[in-house]
């Protein structure tokens, strides 16, 4: 028994490393056949090619095998009758009467048959079975008398002319090791004072079925041979029209990945395939022109940015301390003095900010901007920036809640940056409130840590979205500001976002308010997968967006979720902060699947 069960354990071990091998070696074929054009066109037309041969071959296979039969028939058919009617003379002729006498006739007969120039291998006298046995089975060998069956007998015996029958002549009857095959042709004579006998002449067809067979394996050869050749031809017309395509897709593939310098060799003539060469490397030529052109272009727009607002500093400076005296000594001035000396330091601060907004993106523009990362608790950036809103909050006579997770939401980023990222959004939610309340909330898994900030104003709409990453872009340029304005916060939040290597994803709806997710992972070099919160609403947020592109945002199709149930409220210096643990949710894009 064990030995047996070691057997089979062999043998299911042996089946299943044959089931891996045939898999692995399908697939593979699979995967080559469909990647390379070149092997596809020479299979499919290998298979068209094999299909035609075939057709054709088994047609001419039939055909000549047809005629071979008839032609051999015909001769037969002639050549026997030619014969019985020989014999059927000399028996007539013969003056034979006694038994023994016409005994020795039939074998003279059969003799003479067999020197004869019939094409016959055995001939055969047979008594009819329904007449007494007066004379004795004749032939050359009359073992052959068990091929011949009883129906062609009674056949024989009922017809006045030739009645002809396939059979397979044995082999212990030929000089060949195999059975022939035949045809077997009987006749009828009168035998003198006997009456009725039987005739069988028995004709081999194996020099037909030899010809039959060389003639197979002529078309069988002839077939191999069109079909490799026609092999080779498919593959060397596919390559000369493949090869260009395959050096075309290389050159491409060289042009996207920046290395503009990239042509395809010259070709010679006036061909379809020269004539994509040349406008190949046309457009080539003139897109590297172009992108020179655009690089050219952003690299002095990015000078003029940085250097304007360098430049503006300094006189920048002097308007300011000019400014602050003014400002200070409004209250010797008449009413509208007064009021043009408040404006112009109000607009002084604002167009500080903008200064500063693009020497930022003066920064991200030319590739210098660069983390400071330390390992901080994004929960503490959170309080800190809501803390300082509160007065802004208080000004807009807007509730705001922050929701913190119990487990510490460490994280290894850029303080700063994190911080004015989260106050950008806490500002413009603030202001785009409208007096309802705004929930901050934080959340983190093994791999990353979010914040959400979601107000119930104005909210967005499907388009808004789409372009609220947008520079110098604002959703309702009518309307009044108080701080902030330069209308590249959000811009410079997506550029810190994607620093980080993380998401900055937005959600709204208009009258229902606006949501914010800031996603980050927790240590450098993890590629996020999804967030620890869920944007407000079912939305498809922008997953690790690609550099040099803004994100979009498709607006929600299904119900809100209810809102994050405020469990306990501890009072922290103004701000109304919640702690209670945060659910670990799949990400927006999941749960749209």
């Amino acid at each position: 028994m064990p030995r047996a069960e070691s057997a089979a354990r062999r043998v299911r071990r042996t089946w299943r490393r044959w089931r891996a091998w045939t898999v692995s070696r399908t697939r593979y074929v699979v995967r080559r056949w469909r990647s390379s054009l070149q092997l596809r066109v020479v299979t499919s037309g290998l298979a068209l090619g094999v299909v035609a041969v075939a057709l054709l071959g088994l047609y001419l296979s039939v055909s000549i095998r047809d005629g071979l039969f008839e032609q051999r028939l015909d001769r037969i058919e002639r050549e026997n009758a030619s014969m019985t009617e020989q014999v059927r003379t000399s028996f007539s002729n013969s003056p034979a009467t006694s038994t023994s006498d016409l005994q020795l006739l039939l074998a003279q007969m059969v003799k003479t048959l067999d020197a004869g120039a019939s094409s016959a291998q055995d001939f055969l006298f047979l008594n009819p079975p329904d007449q007494p046995q007066r004379l004795a089975d004749t032939g050359t060998q009359t073992g052959l008398k068990s091929i011949i069956s009883e129906n062609l007998r009674a056949a024989t015996l009922a017809s006045d002319g030739q009645v002809l029958q396939s059979v397979q002549i044995p082999s212990e009857f030929t000089n060949s090791e195999a059975p022939e095959p035949g045809v077997v042709v009987g006749s009828t004579v009168e035998v003198p004072s006997i009456g009725t006998y039987e005739l069988y002449a028995i004709y081999s067809l194996q020099s037909e079925q030899q010809t039959l067979s060389f003639v197979q394996r002529t078309l069988g050869i002839g077939a191999l041979a069109i079909l490799a050749l026609l092999g080779v031809l498919t593959w060397v017309v596919t390559r000369q029209t493949v090869a260009p395509v395959r050096r075309a897709a290389t050159v491409a593939s060289r042009l996207a990945d920046g290395h503009l310098d990239e042509r395809l060799p010259d070709a010679k003539g006036q061909d379809e395939m020269a004539t994509l060469t040349r406008t190949f490397n046309e457009m080539a030529a003139n897109l590297e022109d172009q992108i020179a052109r655009m690089e050219e272009l952003s690299a002095a727009q990015r000078r003029f940015v940085s250097d304007v607002s360098h430049e503006l500093r300094t006189p920048l400076t002097t308007i300011r301390m000019a400014g602050e005296v003014i400002h200070a000594s409004r209250e010797d001035l008449d009413p509208a003095a007064r009021r043009s000396a408040e404006l112009l330091y109000a607009q002084l601060d604002r167009f500080e900010v903008l200064l500063t907004d693009l020497l930022e993106i003066s920064r991200f523009d030319a590739g210098a901007a660069v983390l400071d990362v330390e390992q901080r608790d994004v929960r503490d950036i959170v309080a800190s920036v809501a803390e300082a809103s509160m007065p802004l909050a208080e000004t807009k006579d807007v509730f705001l809640s922050v929701t913190l997770p119990d487990e510490p939401a460490t994280a290894d980023v850029d303080p700063r940056r994190v911080e004015r990222v989260v106050r950008n959004l806490v500002v413009n939610a603030v202001e785009h409130a409208e007096g309802k309340p705004v929930e901050v909330t934080v959340g983190v898994d093994q791999a990353a840590v979010a914040v959400v900030v979601r107000d119930h104003g104005v909210g967005l709409s499907p388009d808004e979205i789409e372009r609220v990453f947008h520079r110098f872009w604002r959703a309702d340029p009518a309307r009044a500001r108080t701080t902030g304005g330069t209308g590249l916060g959000l811009a410079i939040a997506l550029e810190d976002a994607r620093l980080h290597a993380g998401w900055l994803e937005a959600w709204g709806r208009p009258g229902e308010g606006a949501s914010f997710r800031l996603t980050l992972p927790r240590r450098a070099g993890i590629r996020l997968e999804r967030s620890p919160l869920p944007l407000e609403g079912p939305s498809k947020g922008v997953s690790a967006p690609p550099t040099g592109q803004l994100p979009v945002v498709n607006p929600p199709t299904g119900p809100t979720p209810t809102a994050i149930p405020e469990l306990g409220v501890v009072d922290f210096d103004g701000v109304d902060i919640v702690h209670q643990p945060v659910p670990q949710l799949r990400p927006d894009h999941e749960e749209d699947r």
